[in-house]
């Protein structure tokens, strides 16, 4: 009977320390657990932001237009190819009106020509950033200093990404917040190390997003615009022209055209006299050596043909 007491109170002192054991075990792993419940909290938190933008999104009829719809996230791009008779006074006048538009010159590249190409005429290559709101004002100025002779205009409608992007930044930024106070509440080694490498997995994607915020807001907030210029002595024809027109133009372009290669004959002619003189002296000399050569020969020649006199007899 004293036996059975003893083995009874064992197997019952077993059972309390196996409960107690238990309860450590949880309460000493809270902190992951809440951590564990956070975590897809954040992504599913993206995958609604998702689902929410597609479903409140709204069609714009932008057309050709600037005036958009507000409640969008637009991307403006245009390109325009110009023709300038002063190069230097077009690029004056184009800054100017980018500052006064509150803009700036992203890029910008010059070409000056070279003697050893056969573009003879400078020309130069823009890219400029000004408010979207400020894009026909700029390109309305290029089209009075300046022939405009191709526009293109692209209009690129981000509001999906970008409230998709926005909500994921706010998703991540609330999972950042709910990790340090788990952090803090952590009572294990182990506990704090999950959390610290979940925070910085938080941490480096939040980044990233929130770096592609910014560049959408930079692409949204300003439009980009490339700009070509070439300077030209005289602008392309912009409007269709009549038979007799076509005729009498090309008429004094052949003429101008006439014109122009006698004086670049002429140019030519001055820049290179010292080579000309040069040349014309050495072909003075070579034709005079000639000359000489080909008298020795005839007369060599008329030598050996000419009879052989025989000498008279003397008579006594």
């Amino acid at each position: 009977m004293k036996a059975r007491k003893w083995i009874s109170l064992a197997l019952i002192l077993g059972l309390v320390l196996a409960l107690l054991a238990g309860c450590g075990a949880s309460t000493g792993s809270s902190a992951s657990k809440d951590y564990a419940m956070e975590a897809p909290m954040a992504e599913d938190a993206y995958a609604v932001a998702e689902t929410y933008a597609a479903s409140n999104s709204l069609t714009g009829d932008t057309g050709g237009s600037t005036t958009l719809t507000e409640s969008r996230k637009w991307i403006i791009t245009v390109d325009l190819t110009a023709e300038t008779e002063d190069l230097d006074a077009l690029l004056a006048a184009l800054g100017q009106k980018i500052a006064a538009l509150n803009g700036y010159v992203e890029d910008q590249s010059i070409y000056n020509g070279s003697t050893y190409s056969s573009r003879r005429y400078r020309s130069a290559n823009l890219t400029v950033r000004v408010p979207a709101g400020e894009v026909d004002a700029f390109t309305e100025e290029v089209s009075g200093i300046s022939n405009v002779v191709r526009s293109n205009k692209s209009l690129e409608d981000v509001t999906l990404r970008y409230t998709a992007t926005e909500n994921r930044v706010a998703a991540l930024e609330t999972e950042e917040a709910r990790l340090l106070e788990l952090m803090e509440q952590a009572e294990t080694m182990a506990d704090l190390l999950e959390i610290e490498a979940r925070l910085t997995d938080v941490r480096y994607e939040l980044e990233q997003y929130s770096s592609q915020l910014r560049l959408y807001n930079s692409q949204i907030d300003y439009a980009t615009i490339y700009v070509s210029i070439e300077e030209v002595q005289e602008y392309t024809p912009v409007k269709e022209q009549t038979t007799w027109e076509r005729i009498s133009e090309g008429f004094v372009s052949s003429l101008k055209g006439l014109g122009k290669g006698i004086v670049e004959v002429f140019i030519w002619v001055i820049v290179n006299l010292p080579y000309l003189i040069l040349w014309a002296a050495l072909a003075v000399v070579v034709i005079v050596l000639v000359r000489r050569t080909k008298k020795r020969r005839a007369a060599k020649k008329a030598a050996k043909t000419q009879p052989k006199q025989e000498p008279k007899e003397k008579t006594e």
